[in-house]
Parts: C-alpha cells; sequence; structure tokens
C-alpha cells in the first residue's frame, strides 16, 4: 500500500487531505471536513500525470463517468505511483502536458461531469460541471456561473463562451446544445415534480425563522416567507440527534459542505428544534410498493409518532447517513451535555464518541482526530466556573466558558478516557479534590486577587488598633462579664444580679432579656458607628500604602496608552494584569521591595498620627464612659 499526506483535492474547492492508495481502491479523506471520498479500483478506467500550477497532479476518470483531480504531487513520486497503478490497477498512468499558447479560441468538449477546453487536442483548462451554478444564454454567447469559494481569497464566478452562428447536423441550435450540456451536469437545482413530503412550520435556530420543508428525492427545499433554500443531498455530511438539557426538546443538526448562502452569511449548520411532545401522522407520496423498492423498508408510506423522530427517519433514509447521537457521558446534573458560552452566547456543548459539537450559536463541531490539545483554566470572572479551551492542528482556539465547578470531574475524566492531550495535566491533577475541581490556581498569578489581599492585610491592621482603643468603654466595669452588647445594656441586669439565689428570678430576668428597650439601645450605638465615622472622613489620615502590582501599573499606565491608542480603562486593566503575569521574576522583586518600604514608611506615619492625636482620643473617651456612668444609674433606679 503506498500512502502520500497532505495533498489537495480540486473537485469543488481545494482542501488540504490525505490520499491514500491500496489495491481494493483509493480513498481520499479532507482534513477540514472529514468528507471521504472513495474510488473503488475496478471502476478505475484511466489516470493521467500533468503539471500544474503547484507541482504535478493526477486526474483520475472511472467507468461511471466522475473525473477526481489530485495536485501536490512531486515530480519523484510518478515511477512510484505509476508501478503501482500498472500492477494493481492495470491502468497505465500517461503523462499528458497542458497547452500553455495562451489561445482563447479551440473546442469545448464534455467528458462526464468535466467540461475542457481544448487547442490542438492539448487541453487548455478543464471545468468542473459540479461547480457552476447557473448557466444563462444569449446571441451566439453561453455564460457560466460558478459556486463562490470560501476557502479561497480571490474566486472564479463567471466565463463567457462565444459559440460561432452555425447550425448542426439535425438543424438544432448550437448555443442551446451548449447550454443544455452544461446543465445536465451542473449543480442547478430545479425542483421539477411532486415532493415525497412536506413538514409545516418547523422551526429552525440556523437558518432563524419558521419554514415549510419539502423532501424530494435528490434535495430538500427550505420555503420561508423571506428566503428559500435548496439543499441537495450530496452536500450533507453528518446528522446529529441531541437531546436538550430541559429533556423536552431536542436538537436535529444537519452539518452541509459546502454551506448554503444568504448574501455574505455563511450557514455550514441548519438546525431544528423540536418539542417532544409534538406528534405527527405522516403519508408519503409514493405507492406503497414503490417506498419499499426504493428505501428497501427505511421507510413506510403510513408513518405516526413523535415529529423528531419522523423527521429524523425520513432524512436518514434519504441522504443515506447515519445518524450521531451522544455516547456515554454523563455530566453532573444526569443530563449528557453541559451548559456554557462560546462567543458571548449561551449554548450546550455535547461530548461525542468522537468528537466535540456546540449549539447553538454559532454552531461548532471538531473531531478528536483534528484536535491537537485541550486545557482546563480558571474562570476569568469568578471561582465557580472553568473554562475549556480546545486548540486545532490548524491552530485554531475555542474556549468554551462559565462552566460550572461540578462538571469539571465528569468533563476531565471523559477527555482522559478519550486520550486527548491535556496541555496542563500534571497542573489540574493536583487540584483535582473531592468535587473535582479546586479554587487555587498556583500556575498562574493573579494581580488583583493579590492587590485584594494586600489591602485587607492593611485594612484589618488599622481596624485592630481603632477596635483596641474602642473596646476599653465595653471592659470598663471590672464587675461585668465580656457578654455580648445586648446583655452588657440589659435594663433587667441589676435585678438578676440580686436574686442569684432565687431560681425564678433568674428565669424571669432571662426571659425578660428580648424585649423591646435594649433592642432599641442596641440600634441606636449601630446608627451613630463613630469610629467607621472617623476613620473614613477624618483628612490628616496618612493613605494606605499600594501593592506591588498597583505601583508597577501607576509606572507603566501611560505607556499601555500609548501603545494602544483608543483603549479602555478596563481593556488597560485586562493588559496589564497579562503584562504583569509576563513579568520577570527579578523586575517583580524590585517592584515588592518598593511596595514594603512604602509600607514601612506608612506605618511610621501612621504611629506618629495617633500620637499626635491621642489626646483627642482620651477626650472622646471619657465623654463616652461619662454617659455610660449616668446611663447605668438610671437603669438602677428604674
Amino acid at each position: 500500500m503506498i500512502e502520500t499526506k497532505h495533498l489537495s483535492v480540486c473537485v469543488c474547492c481545494q482542501n488540504d487531505g490525505r490520499l491514500r492508495f491500496s489495491k481494493q481502491s483509493l480513498v481520499y479523506k479532507s482534513h477540514k471536513t472529514g468528507k471521504v471520498d472513495s474510488i473503488p479500483a475496478p471502476e478505475l478506467s484511466a489516470a493521467q500525470w500533468r503539471r500544474v500550477c503547484v507541482g504535478h497532479g493526477i486526474k483520475l476518470a472511472t467507468s461511471t463517468g466522475h473525473v477526481y483531480r489530485y495536485d501536490g504531487f512531486r515530480d519523484t513520486d510518478f515511477e512510484k505511483i505509476s508501478a503501482f497503478f500498472k500492477a494493481n490497477y492495470k491502468v497505465e498512468l500517461a503523462e499528458k502536458d497542458m497547452c500553455v499558447k495562451g489561445w482563447n479560441w479551440g473546442t469545448a468538449k464534455f467528458t462526464g461531469s468535466l467540461l475542457s477546453f481544448d487547442v490542438n487536442d492539448s487541453p487548455v483548462f478543464e471545468i468542473p460541471l459540479a461547480s457552476v451554478s447557473q448557466c444563462a444564454t444569449g446571441k451566439n454567447e453561453v455564460t457560466v456561473e460558478f459556486h463562490q469559494n470560501d476557502d479561497a481569497e480571490v474566486s472564479l464566478m463567471e466565463v463567457r463562451f462565444y459559440v460561432p452562428p452555425n447550425t448542426g447536423d439535425d438543424g438544432s441550435d448550437p448555443v442551446e446544445a451548449f447550454a443544455q450540456n452544461v446543465l445536465s451536469k451542473a449543480d442547478v437545482i430545479q425542483a421539477t415534480g411532486d415532493a415525497v413530503c412536506i413538514f409545516k412550520e418547523l422551526q429552525c435556530l440556523t437558518p432563524r425563522g419558521r419554514y415549510d420543508i419539502r423532501i424530494y428525492p435528490t434535495f430538500l427545499h427550505l420555503h420561508g416567507k423571506t428566503f428559500d433554500y435548496k439543499i441537495p443531498y450530496t452536500t450533507v455530511l453528518r446528522l446529529f440527534l441531541l437531546p436538550h438539557k430541559d429533556q423536552r426538546q431536542m436538537f436535529f443538526v444537519i452539518s452541509l459542505d459546502p454551506p448554503i448562502k444568504q448574501g455574505q452569511t455563511r450557514y455550514h449548520f441548519l438546525i431544528l428544534l423540536f418539542s417532544k411532545d409534538e406528534e405527527l401522522s405522516l403519508a408519503l407520496n409514493m405507492s406503497e410498493d414503490e417506498v419499499e423498492k426504493r428505501y428497501e423498508g427505511k421507510l413506510s408510506k403510513n408513518m405516526s409518532g413523535s415529529l423528531y423522530e419522523i423527521v429524523s427517519r425520513v432524512m436518514k433514509a434519504l441522504v443515506n447517513r447515519k445518524i450521531t447521537v451522544p455516547g456515554n457521558f454523563q455530566g453532573h446534573s444526569g443530563s449528557q451535555c453541559i451548559t456554557c458560552a462560546y462567543k458571548a452566547s449561551s449554548g450546550l456543548l455535547y461530548p461525542l464518541e468522537r468528537g466535540f459539537i456546540y449549539v447553538h450559536k454559532p454552531p461548532v463541531h471538531l473531531r478528536f482526530e483534528e484536535i491537537s490539545c485541550v486545557n482546563f483554566a480558571r474562570g476569568t470572572t469568578t471561582t465557580r466556573s472553568f473554562d475549556f479551551e480546545i486548540e486545532t492542528k490548524q491552530n485554531n482556539q475555542y474556549t468554551f466558558s462559565n462552566i460550572e465547578r461540578e462538571e469539571y470531574g465528569k468533563l476531565f475524566d471523559f477527555v482522559n478516557a478519550k486520550k486527548l492531550n491535556i496541555k496542563n495535566r500534571g497542573i489540574k491533577e493536583g487540584m483535582k479534590g473531592a468535587d473535582g475541581y479546586s479554587d487555587s490556581d498556583e500556575d498562574q498569578h493573579d494581580a488583583y486577587l493579590e492587590r485584594m489581599k494586600e489591602e485587607g492585610k492593611i485594612r484589618e491592621e488599622g481596624d485592630g488598633s481603632d477596635e483596641s482603643e474602642g473596646d476599653s468603654d465595653e471592659s470598663f466595669n471590672p464587675g461585668e462579664e465580656d457578654d455580648d452588647v445586648p446583655e452588657e445594656y440589659d435594663s433587667n441586669a441589676s435585678v438578676s444580679d440580686s436574686e442569684a439565689d432565687d431560681a425564678d428570678s433568674e428565669d424571669e430576668g432571662k426571659k425578660k432579656k428580648p424585649e423591646k428597650k435594649p433592642k432599641k439601645v442596641v440600634k441606636e450605638k449601630k446608627e451613630r458607628k463613630p469610629r467607621k465615622e472617623k476613620k473614613v472622613k477624618d483628612p490628616g489620615a496618612p493613605k494606605r500604602p499600594m501593592s506591588a502590582y498597583m505601583l508597577w501599573l501607576n509606572g507603566n499606565r501611560e505607556r499601555i496608552k500609548s501603545e494602544n491608542p483608543g483603549i479602555s480603562v478596563t481593556e488597560i486593566s485586562k493588559k496589564a494584569g497579562e503584562m504583569w503575569k509576563q513579568l520577570s521574576k527579578d523586575r517583580k522583586e524590585e517592584w515588592d521591595r518598593k511596595a514594603e518600604e512604602a509600607k514601612k514608611q506608612y506605618e511610621k506615619a501612621m504611629k506618629e498620627y495617633r500620637e499626635t492625636n491621642g489626646s483627642k482620643h482620651t477626650l472622646i473617651l471619657l465623654e463616652s464612659l461619662y454617659i455610660l456612668k449616668h446611663f447605668c444609674t438610671l437603669c438602677t433606679f428604674i
């Protein structure tokens, strides 16, 4: 068996893929879509080796009339491939030269699904008729229009052929004959005949709206209030049937290549939403014998049941592709999907047996074979969620964010069982605890968290010093126990103390404690809040020192603004956080020393401030004690 990698196919558009030659068949698999083209060896009738714009290419013709072209070969591959074709396929790999004279007058030849323009029996260019979207005729002229190639920066959209005004042997018009030859093989869908069945007013998420879906033998027709789409079954890659997380709805997803188009918008997926409660009785517009002969028992003339089941059954029979359903994965809530967000839109991520699919806006399907690695990252806004990042072999990255932390263990075990490369495996396995997730993220520096911790420490130091001074009014009376504030100002405290020997009096004192009077006194104390007011409003108090990160940010803020013109305040903070993470250890230690010096200066200034304002605090304390003494005397008298 010969295997050559990284070739490109030129049927409708160029896609990188792999072409494999074996004794039984030739198989090509696209890297982009995963679509497989298989040519059985007995059907191979002719093969040509040609010089093309990118290296060398092979043109293969089959007995069924199909033509396949592959290029990207090297000059040295000719002898090896030619020998393999002769030994296993009994086909000669003939060398064919292209005409490079630049002439625009020649002969148009139709060979199967290929239009070849030849000059002196040498091909100048070839047009796959499957790429033709429309064909129009004029006086001695035929205009051929093509489907737009989404993968190319520049696409050929139109070619015009001049046909001489001579009449054929049978009296036919050569212009009309040329157009009919093109249309017979072109990808131009014409709704002729009756539909097999019609589904009315189905809810479609992409493209959004309600559509009547008419099922024809070779294509399906979406008819809406604004737009119409005709989708050939040959463009359907895969079918998915996915249960919604609420267990009351179902998604039916149709993957398309090439996608359906509306202006500049491309729809690679057709997503239908069904309710499980919807029932339908359907009768196909065919006889029972015709249904049995054409679909071989996959369908019956009269069908009834859930709407989503009938639609999926009909599509499976006509498209002739299997329906993919979720595998053995089960999330924390028992559902087969995970709630997450992609590109600021909430949706559902389904882990499948051979890939991931996200619905619905925008839909994403990622096969395991195109995934390079995955990454588990802590959420950017809260530690109650995490992000799941997927990086493909084409260096594309997909981030599914806001996943609940309870889903971490299930998703990690699933990815590990599928043997996908986990980028931060060592770190995450160390983090994985009883619930499968940990708040710590030691491998990354959180500048915001560090600043909050630093300010919290300084605030605690400031509050502790003030509280230690203010607590003296509560511990003034040595005869009182260290109780809560409501008990300290209890109006029945003296009564209960004087009758300590009487158990009934003690019970009455306890019952009288939750009266409204002491609560009013406590509320009055809370409303005053003298310590907080003094701390916030005192303009002479020293300002708290900044953390190392804030010192660095103040020193580099203007530089960030100049390097990123028009950046907003929030984007400055985000950019600064990323730059701080990438800062070297030596540079961070430099700013840590500056922060430590600022903290020492603050402590020194705070000490001087307290000594200078000590007399003021003493006067306030004596006034508070005087008021407390008279209040206690009044309560005893009452």
